[in-house]
This record gives structure tokens, sequence and C-alpha cells, in this order.
């Protein structure tokens, strides 16, 4: 079965080598031309919102847009789903190379791509990729990955298949455009394998704007600076990436960091899955090391090998990125080593369906290794997921198909400069966003009865865990769902001292009163009356619950963030006076 799917080489990097920044390359146009290349970025991304069709992608945003050079290193990238960082330089290049590299193109050729393993996500995450010429040859690639909500695999979302064949249909690397015209067939191929063909095709014409939109802003700055002075600037800029990510770790000591997470399941069996990964620090080098982690798993939360490189690259670039947007140069720095076959770097036809799960669990554990050293520079653990939720049926007036899905907040832990934050998006998907409660209901047969911040869900510390979310949706008809969450047994940790948070649940209340706990769950039966009731995590506390100011304590009270008994219980020391 494997021999049917083209394979990702163990050794294929990510991107070329960086140039040596030229001496001559001016810094202040070196900056300009740095933003420009942020805001083309910002624009393809402004492009594909305004003309999508999905409130997954205009609402969620559960996309990227990406402007790569012609050796397919990272220019620039719009913030969107933070997991998709640095990642589509493999399904760039690798879509490439399936149509005949670079001498098989043509200006106004776009490609397609959604296998997973060069991806590093599941098959709906589907690449559109557009070469960029200039002066005769191609001078770079303008990319974008998005979610689509149905491509034809065994459900519109699933926690429980067991290859990839099961996850939707695969378009390994082919011409969606040539020299400007859409390839009909390409096209009739992907509203064919859809229960929602009409938002597929809408969203794809959409990611075909967005690209467009992105070549043609790169253009424009080729022909304003000129190609020797453009490249040369970049170059500066990789170094200067470069010199940002390595200026953190300069102040690490030299060792190896070793930290250990765990995922509930695979979706398919009900064991818990240990893992562990390592961190090498050898003065400016960092080495993230994934070699002992297990194999490959039956249920779908294998994370192919640029997931895992674009996990470890979020987490390196959240602590050592010096807030700014990322470049390849921002990636130089860090090293990551596999094992092939492992859950880690999967290879055909493992399932991935959830390669998200595990990504976002290694993210956390790289902090938790890193506090070893520098625990006064890394938060607590987080609610640990994208307590992802998604929706489909037929509406019973018309028969109409529909679905819908979106990830919901968490609370984050708490840091050295205080509490953690409330009810936001995993560090893994900053920029997403829940549909709001307007467009949900007015779109779908669901209702939402409660949405609040979870009391006494964050952990108690000198500085308080963020709070993790409470809501209810009740079912208006007869629909199916999928539920996707994880670390349900495993509670967010705490740092120096700092408590245990509350981990994530959801479950299904059914109108006769019974209660099913769900978890990672696919095609569950919601009747009509029923109510999913979804607790997401809160965040780890940070310090000594007895170092808490005691106006800080009664002020959660006042707020509602805490109950009175959760503050007497854990912070005895602000009641001593009153008591």
């Amino acid at each position: 079965m494997s021999a049917a799917l083209p394979r990702l080489p163990v050794t294929t990097p990510a991107a070329r080598p960086l140039p040596p920044a030229p001496p001559e390359a001016d810094p202040i146009l070196t900056e300009v031309i740095r933003q420009s290349l942020n805001a083309a970025a910002l624009q393809m991304r402004q492009a594909f919102v305004r003309t999508s069709f999905s409130p997954i992608i205009y609402e969620v945003y559960d996309f990227a847009c990406a402007i790569y050079d012609a050796e397919f290193r990272l220019l620039s990238q719009a913030l969107g789903l933070q997991h998709f960082m640095g990642r589509l330089s493999f399904c760039v290049a690798l879509s490439v190379e399936a149509v005949g590299g670079p001498a098989a193109l043509e200006p106004g050729d776009i490609l397609l791509y959604n296998l997973p393993y060069g991806t590093g996500a599941h098959a709906q995450d589907a690449a559109v990729v557009m070469p960029v010429f200039h002066d005769g040859g191609v001078v770079g690639y303008t990319a974008i990955k998005a979610h689509w909500l149905d491509i034809g695999g065994k459900d519109p979302y699933s926690t429980d298949t067991v290859d990839v064949f099961q996850e939707g249909t695969i378009f390994p690397g082919v011409k969606l455009c040539r020299a400007g015209v859409m390839v009909a067939d390409i096209m009739r191929m992907v509203t064919a394998n859809s229960r929602v063909p009409h938002l597929v095709a809408g969203d794809l014409q959409a990611e075909i704007v967005g690209v467009r939109t992105g070549a043609a802003a790169l253009v424009e700055l080729l022909d304003r600076y000129g190609q020797e002075v453009l490249w040369a600037s970049v170059a500066r800029m990789f170094a200067h990436g470069e010199s940002v990510v390595r200026s953190y770790f300069r102040e690490i000591p030299d060792g190896v960091y070793t930290a250990s997470g765990e995922l509930d399941d695979n979706g398919v069996e009900q064991a818990r899955i240990p893992f562990e990964i390592s961190m090498t620090v050898e003065g400016s080098d960092v080495t993230v090391d994934f070699s002992r982690s297990p194999g490959m798993q039956a249920g779908p939360v294998n994370c192919p090998l640029p997931g895992t490189i674009a996990a470890t690259r979020v987490a390196v670039m959240m602590l050592a990125g010096g807030g700014e947007a990322p470049n390849e140069g921002h990636f130089a720095a860090v090293k990551v080593i596999t094992r092939p076959g492992s859950m880690f770097h999967p290879e055909a036809p493992a399932p991935c369906f959830l390669y998200g799960w595990p990504a976002i669990q290694a993210i956390e554990v790289i902090f938790r290794a890193i506090a070893e050293a520098r625990p006064e520079g890394v938060p607590a653990g987080s609610g640990g997921c994208v307590c992802s939720l998604v929706w489909w049926g037929e509406r019973e007036a018309t028969g109409t198909p529909w679905a819908d899905g979106a990830p919901y907040p968490v609370g984050l832990g708490a840091h050295p400069g205080g509490d953690g934050g409330n009810t936001l998006m995993h560090i893994a998907q900053t920029a997403a966003r829940s549909s709001p409660a307007e467009v949900f209901e007015a779109r779908y047969p669901l209702r939402i009865v409660q949405s609040d911040m979870g009391q006494d869900s964050g952990g108690a510390g000198r500085y308080r865990g963020g709070l993790g979310l409470d809501m209810d949706f009740l079912a208006l008809e007869d629909c199916l769902l999928t539920s996707v969450f994880e670390r349900t047994k495993n509670a967010p940790w705490g740092l120096r001292g700092g408590r245990e948070a509350r981990p994530n649940a959801s479950r299904l209340r059914l109108p006769d009163g019974s209660l099913q706990v769900l978890g990672k769950k696919t095609r569950v039966q919601v009747p009509r009356g029923a109510t999913l009731e979804i607790r997401t995590g809160g965040g780890g506390g940070y310090g000594s619950p007895c170092e808490r100011d005691p106006q800080a304590v009664h002020d959660d009270v006042r707020d509602g963030y805490t109950s009175e008994l959760f503050a007497r219980t854990h912070y005895p020391h602000a009641f001593e006076e009153t008591a």
C-alpha cells in the first residue's frame, strides 16, 4: 500500500543553507524590505479571508500564508496558525519536485499538494503553491495551506483512522492551474470528493486569489528595488533573525535538558502514550531530539516530520524570537533529530489525522525542558490542547448538508511576570479564533447556552494560572459531532511550587439526562435536545501559593475567578487577619 504514495526522504532539508549577509546591504533599506515582505504576506491573508466561503477560514483563521525564495527559504509569513510556522517549505519544495522541478513551471502555474508526510498535517490542510517569475525565471513561491471542511475521508473529522487512505483524497503535487488556466479535471475531483463541495470549491478559489495576490506583491518589490538589492537585504534579514535566536540560547548553560510528556491515547487504543524530548545546548547551537519517541501509532496521533520541525520552531520562536515575524534566519540555530518510523516521524501509510495534538504536547514539553535551565524564562503548563469540535449534518427543512469546526481556548500557564492568560488559544495557534456566537447560531442548528470562564480552573500559585472555558451547546436538530480533546488525564503542571490546573473535558448530556464522556470521539450521534458540555483546561500556577499577594487573592474572589472555598484552601494566609 505504501508504494502508492510518494515518500518523504529522511534527508530532505527544510531549506538550503543561508547565504552570507553582504556588508554592502543597507540596514535601513533591509528593514524597509523586511516589513514590505511581511506586508505582502498580510495582503495574501486579507485577500484569502475576504474571498473565502467557510467560517473556519474567515472567522477561525485555520490557515497560513507565506512567501518563499527560489531556494525554499521563508521570506515572510502572515499571522495565522502558529503551528504551521516554517512547515510549508517542505510541501512547496515537494510539490515543485512532483511536477518536474522548476524547469517544468511556467508563469501562471498553481500547484495543489496535501500529502500529509510532506505538509506535516492531515490531508484536509491543503496547500496551494504558486511560482513567482521575474526577468524570465523563478524567483520565489507564494503558498497558502488551509483547512478544507471535508475532502472525502471516512468522516469530516476523525479520531480513529488506521491509515492515511481513510483520511481523505490525496493530491501529491499536481497542477491546479496551467499558465493561468484552471485544470477543470482537478477541480472536479476536489468537489466530487467532498460532502460540502460548494464550500470547499469556494475556499480553494480563495486560496488561488491569495497566492496570486502574494505573487503580485513580490514582483512589485522586485521591480521597485531590483533583484540584486532585494536579495542582498534578504541575506542581511536572515542574518539578523539568526542572531536574535542565538542571543537567547547563549544565556542558557551548555547541557542536555530532558522532559517528558504523555498523550491520553492514540484514538484507536486506550493506552496512554508517554514520550520524551531532550534539548542539547552548545553555545548558541540547539539540537532538539525526538529519537526516543514511541513507534508509529495505530491511531492517527502520528506527527509527520515537517510538523515535528514546525512544533520545535514554534517553541523556539515563542521564547527566543523577540516578538518578530519569522523568517528562515530564525530557524538556523536549531537542529531537529527524529527517528523514522516513530510517532514524530511516521512513514506512509501511517494515519496522521490528529497530527496537531502530539505537536502541541511537544511544544509544552520543550518548554518544560528549558525550565530545567531557565525556570524564570518559561511559563507553567497550559491547558495543552486546541479542544476542537467539528459538527456536521443535514438541515431538517431543506436537506442541505452543513459542516463547521473550531478550536476553543484554554488557560495559559502563569509565569515570572504575572498570572496566566484567561481563555486564550493555545500558543500553537494564537491567531486562531472561535466563531462568534452570532455567526455560529445564525448558520447552524445549535445554540450556545453558556460561555464563561471556568471558576477555580487555574492552578494556584504566587501567580495564578489562567482560567479555562465552560461552554455548553444545545442541539436544535439531530446532527453529528467529532470531539478532539487531549490532556483529559494529565493536569497542566505548575512551576517553582505552583499548583496543577484543571484538565480538559468534553461530555454529551443526552435528553434523558444520561452523560457520555467524549475526549477523542468520532461521529457522535447528537439528538435534538442534547447538550454538549466542554470544560477546557486551565494554566498551571507559578511560585508557591503562600507568596501570593493577599489583595490579589481577594480580587480573584471578587471577580469570580476563584471561589472563596478555593481561595481559603490554597491561600489561607490571605484570610488570617479576617478570621
